[in-house]
């Protein structure tokens, strides 16, 4: 069921969603959260159809803020509210609002979208495309308990990264690190089968994929390695070599969707890591609403790893650092692809710090575990 609404109030869109509801014979409220999508109309339809497979899972009012741009001085002057309420089966198992904002009532669309929070229910915030730079003092943002961003979307991922470590909030997170959580179940599986020292780890990935970076930099803050950085035509993550005290393991995927498990001394396995849409990830989020510690932690890691050292050695060939590029430049040694920002390079930016995956001296180390 769809109703339509021009001109409208936040009052005039509540009384909407309960004479929906009324209608199709559900005058009850069995959701569990509000999801409040920030976007643009080109990608509107795209984040909605993810937001509502997930909210199979987890039934929710979703809440679509589209600002839309004034192309004329007059219409700039006028301000104006309009909505599409959508319950039943047009909204998933959950309600759906797209908000149209324009003129200056665009500029406050947090006041619109306090009156139709769920009562005593989270709040999620995500921003498909165009995140700002600090989610939390973002005034949609600040209703939240949990931010969801995608660096991988930005024009500049290395350089979007190192952003959000200045600006991290616990409650933050972003989708480029969901999607890596398979990879990091499955190493911390496979060196949980043997009882061996890791010395080195390489990961290897397309460029400009900012998932390589944070699997880089979670596996140097885990593991205490030097962590090199590789280019591949991807898709994607495309494999992970760790050096160890009792032969190589491998994890490689070359196709994005199954994966060979190699660990010396033991016959290789075929395991299925494909590349996951946008809805299972979005699913994923909302399973947990508490911060993400172990984002964190790996988010900071590289940051903090280049700060700690002058900023000559830390761009001085073979220091034996894991230095991140846009997610495709190789580290360490190597000199980075043509063209490619380092994190070095990034860390010369005006006003922002560097997002470097830099490994710690080598010292013993211990094995991942997947927290």
């Amino acid at each position: 069921m769809k109703i339509d609404l021009t001109d409208t109030t936040a009052g005039e869109i509540n009384k909407a969603l309960v004479q929906g509801r009324r209608d199709i014979g559900t005058p009850a409220v069995g959701m569990v959260l509000t999801l409040v999508i920030v976007t643009d109309e080109e990608n509107a339809y795209d984040a909605l159809k993810a937001a509502n497979d997930a909210s199979r899972e987890h039934p929710s009012r979703t809440l679509v803020v589209i600002k839309r741009i004034s192309r004329t001085p007059r219409d700039r002057t006028s301000s104006r509210l309009d909505a599409e309420v959508r319950v039943g089966a047009e909204a998933g198992t959950g309600e759906t609002v797209i908000l149209r904002l324009y003129g200056e009532v665009s500029q406050h669309a947090d006041s619109v979208v306090l009156p139709l929070l769920l009562p005593d229910a989270p709040v999620v915030v995500w921003w498909p495309v165009n995140a700002p730079l600090d989610p939390a003092k973002d005034p949609l943002g600040a209703l939240a308990q949990r931010r969801v961003t995608d660096t991988y979307t930005a024009e500049e991922p290395v350089r979007e990264l190192t952003a959000r470590a200045d600006a991290y909030t616990p409650g933050d997170t972003d989708l480029s690190w969901t999607r890596i959580t398979p990879w990091r179940s499955m190493l911390a599986a496979a060196l949980d089968q043997v009882d061996c020292r890791v010395q080195a780890v390489e990961v290897e990935g397309e460029a400009f994929n900012p998932s390589c970076e944070l699997l880089a930099m979670w596996l140097a803050d885990r593991l205490d390695v030097p962590v090199r950085r590789s280019s591949s035509a991807g898709p994607g993550l495309t494999g992970v070599r760790m050096d160890t005290t009792c032969g190589p393991i491998t994890l490689d995927r070359a196709d994005g969707s199954l994966a060979t498990l190699s660990i010396k001394g033991q016959p290789g396995r075929a395991v299925a890591l494909k590349r996951r849409d946008t809805a299972e990830l979005i699913a994923e989020e909302l399973r947990r609403l508490d911060p993400d510690d172990t984002y964190a932690a790996a988010l900071r890691y590289g940051v903090d790893r280049l700060n700690a050292v002058p900023e000559q050695e830390a761009s001085k060939p073979g220091s034996g650092s894991a230095s991140t590029s846009d997610s495709g430049s190789t580290s360490g040694a190597a000199s980075p692809d043509a063209g490619q920002p380092t994190a070095a390079e990034a860390a010369k930016a005006p006003a922002k710090k560097a997002t470097s995956s830099r490994a710690a001296k080598k010292a013993p180390s211990r094995k991942a575990s997947a927290k």
